[in-house]
């Protein structure tokens, strides 16, 4: 049986653990320290007759009101870092730490890999579940393997797997723990490899004319990827609110990706719509799609479109998920009758 050590709290409130500030309780929040506790949390969540649903940073999941299962929380711990820190690095990332965090460490160290991906918010075992990414890079640029526990199912007891990065099928926001794994597997490593010597990637948006810029202004002689996580910091903030200070889950929807002809079809109506090479056609930017339809600033009762991005949806208090999926809903019906291009939501609605 799970040890009450472990049991943070009966009935408890999920408000403050989810980045929009939705109204959230669950039976059961459970929070553990290593991963060889997490089979006990499974026989007491099936005791409880309650799935396990793993619950991290809280900022990319919509929560309805009543969330019927028991919540897992794995909390930060150390990192290893090996002795001699050699032109590659290979580290073990434990699930529960922070992602900025563990950017700028990095970064700071000299090792490129990770940092256009600075303030992304959230904890480091949620980055391969949608394979996030910033500024031209993914985490899958560097993931080597996954560590976890396979729920137990059909009789089977839980059993702990590394799963490598290639199995994980990492796509444009997407990963097999959002398709056929879901709700099967429990990240609880990363296993990532950095280097010193790899090639800055420098070319999205005005990156590089930013990054000259803080190099001129710099004072001493930081490391070229802690000088570039800065000003992904410094871009992000300005662009991107606050979820301390108003509730939100960063792009709501993913940039969508269409063929060549479409993208050319699209560009000669619009000619000021940006497009970017994808591996298979291109990838409109989403945000002007939808502030062309006008929704920029827009406010609907308790939720709205954040007024300097419109790729983000924005909680100022007092609604729900549901006032939030209709107006997302909105915005997409309003995107596809004028461009014919559909948008996708990236973060997840818990049906549970």
């Amino acid at each position: 049986m799970v040890s009450e050590a472990l049991i943070r709290q009966q009935n408890a409130d999920l408000t403050h653990l989810n980045t929009l500030g939705f109204k959230c309780s669950a039976p059961w929040l459970v929070q553990v320290a290593t991963a060889d506790e997490l089979p006990a949390v499974f026989d007491f969540a099936h005791q409880q007759d309650l799935p396990v649903f793993p619950l991290g940073g809280g900022s990319n999941v919509i929560l309805r009101p009543a969330l019927n299962a028991l919540v897992l929380q794995q909390q930060p711990l150390p990192l290893d870092w090996p002795q001699d820190l050699s032109d590659q690095l290979l580290l073990r990332v434990p699930a529960g730490n922070n992602w900025h965090q563990l950017v700028m460490e990095t970064a700071s160290k000299g090792y490129h890999g990770l940092e256009n991906l600075a303030l992304i918010p959230g904890q480091a075992g949620a980055a391969p579940i949608q394979n996030i990414g910033a500024y031209g890079a993914e985490v899958a640029d560097c993931l080597l393997a996954v560590e976890g526990w396979w729920l137990p199912e059909a009789g089977q007891p839980a059993r702990f797997d590394v799963i490598p990065a290639a199995d994980c099928c990492l796509g444009y926001r997407d990963s097999r723990f959002k398709r056929d794994w879901k709700g099967r597997f429990v990240i609880t490593a990363l296993q990532i490899q950095l280097k010193r010597s790899a090639e800055p990637r420098l070319n999205y948006g005005d990156l590089a004319e930013r990054l000259h810029l803080r190099q001129q202004q710099q004072a001493g002689d930081l490391p070229l990827p802690q000088l570039i996580a800065e000003t992904v910091a410094a871009i992000r903030r300005e662009k991107l609110p606050d979820p301390a200070a108003i509730g939100n889950v960063g792009s709501f929807f993913k940039n969508p990706l269409v063929d060549h002809q479409q993208a050319q079809e699209l560009q000669a109506a619009w000619p000021q719509l940006p497009i970017y090479p994808a591996e298979q056609g291109s990838k409109l930017a989403a945000g002007w799609l939808i502030d062309q339809c006008g929704f920029k600033g827009f406010c609907k009762g308790a939720v709205g479109v954040h007024d300097r991005q419109a790729l983000v949806l924005v909680h100022h208090g007092g609604g729900d998920a549901e006032q939030l999926l209709a107006l997302a809903d909105e915005i997409v019906t309003c995107v596809q009758a004028r461009f014919g291009v559909p948008l996708e939501r990236e973060p997840e609605v818990v049906k549970l």
